[in-house]
């Protein structure tokens, strides 16, 4: 997505990206997915038969379990336990919520942290279940801007706060591991909605996110 990025440079990128249309096709069986991954192994060179990597394919098909458990999950029903925000109304920000993704142009990974907050209407919800929302987006096939704007959209869309923003700094396996070699490099993306997109809260905001 970004070719070239001089050492040390940090990319920001404001433009929401629409979540892909879903294509419907028949999920491979355990099997299949073990034999593709023995594919690999001999396109990279090595004997899937031999001592050490007899066991990969089924240990890999596992792993992809886990990092890959955000399509099993429904991220607008982890909002759905709400309480009555009792006279608050001004910023709830949670910090530093640990991402763990995967680029979807090269299954690289994205590492980084998510800051997200809300301006309560009526109701607020636990702490826990933002931290939820970011993980359950974060565990597909992801672009960080998608990415970004997912979490936004749902949490504006179940909770109906005045406010939402959403900032996501991240590094990327695709241009750290391979191609330009650009370590050091941390890409930003942000998405200010409702009240939190003008002032005077879009100041206070970015302040506390970028913090």
């Amino acid at each position: 997505m970004f070719e070239q990025a001089p050492h040390g440079v940090t990319i920001l990128a404001r433009t929401a990206i629409a979540e892909p249309e879903s294509i419907e096709t028949p999920q491979p069986t355990r099997a299949e997915a073990e034999a593709a991954v023995r594919t690999l192994i001999r396109w990279a060179g090595d004997d899937p038969t031999r001592e050490g990597l007899r066991d990969t394919p089924a240990r890999v098909v596992r792993a992809y379990g886990e990092w890959f458990e955000g399509y099993r999950r429904d991220p607008g029903k982890l909002l759905g336990r709400r309480f009555a925000a009792s006279g608050y109304d001004d910023l709830v920000v949670l910090r530093d919520i640990p991402v763990q993704s995967v680029c979807e142009h090269h299954m690289a990974a994205i590492q980084g942290v998510a800051q997200v907050a809300y301006l309560p209407g009526d109701e607020v919800v636990g702490i826990s279940k933002l931290a939820r929302l970011v993980d359950a987006y974060a565990r597909r096939l992801q672009i960080q801007e998608r990415l970004t704007a997912e979490i936004a959209d749902t949490l504006l869309r179940e909770l109906r706060p005045r406010g939402v923003a959403v900032l996501i700094r991240a590094s990327h396996g695709c241009m750290t591991t391979r191609g330009v070699h650009s370590h050091g490099t941390s890409m930003v993306t942000r998405r200010l909605l409702g009240e939190c997109a003008h002032e005077p809260h879009r100041s206070d905001v970015l302040k506390l996110l970028s913090a």
